[in-house]
C-alpha cells in the first residue's frame, strides 16, 4: 500500500504557502495522487481538455472522475493565473525602466497602448514570490 501523500509531495508552488496543505488535502480526498496533478500541470491541462472535448464514455475516469477533473482543472487555472501575474510583474518592471529613458507617449506607441495605460502598467510591479520555472520548463 502506498503511503498517503505529504504536503511537500504536491506540486503546489503556484499557490500561496498558506493554501497548499488544504489544496493537497482536497486533491487526496478526491482520490488523486501527486502524479495526477503533476501530469495536469506539466501539459498545461492539454490532456484534460482533449478528453473533455472527445466526451467518450468515462472520459473523466483517468483523471479521478468528475471531481478529480474539476480539482485538476482548478489547479491548471490557478497556475495560469500565477504565471499571468508573474508576466505582468515582469512587464511592469520593464515599462518602468523604459520610462527612465523614453517619454510615456513613445513607450505607449511602441507597446500599442494608451499613455495612461503605460502609467498603469508601470505601477503594476509585484513583490509576490513567483515560480522560477514553469512546470513545462522543468525538463
Amino acid at each position: 500500500m502506498t503511503p498517503p501523500a505529504q504536503p511537500s509531495d504536491w506540486q503546489l508552488d503556484h499557490r500561496p504557502a498558506d493554501q497548499r496543505a488544504a489544496v493537497g488535502a482536497r486533491l487526496a480526498e478526491a482520490g488523486l495522487a501527486p502524479r495526477h496533478l503533476s501530469a495536469a500541470l506539466s501539459d498545461g491541462g492539454d490532456a484534460l481538455y482533449a478528453a473533455s472535448r472527445a466526451r467518450a464514455d468515462g472520459w473523466s475516469e483517468p483523471f479521478g472522475g468528475d471531481l478529480g477533473v474539476a480539482l485538476l482543472a482548478a489547479e491548471v487555472s490557478a497556475l495560469a493565473a500565477h504565471l499571468n501575474s508573474r508576466a505582468s510583474a515582469v512587464r511592469a518592471l520593464a515599462v518602468d525602466a523604459l520610462l527612465d529613458d523614453y517619454s510615456a507617449v513613445a513607450v505607449a506607441s511602441a507597446l500599442g497602448v494608451s499613455r495612461q495605460k503605460v502609467y498603469d502598467i508601470s505601477k503594476g510591479g509585484s513583490t509576490a514570490a513567483f515560480l522560477d520555472i514553469s512546470p513545462w520548463g522543468q525538463s
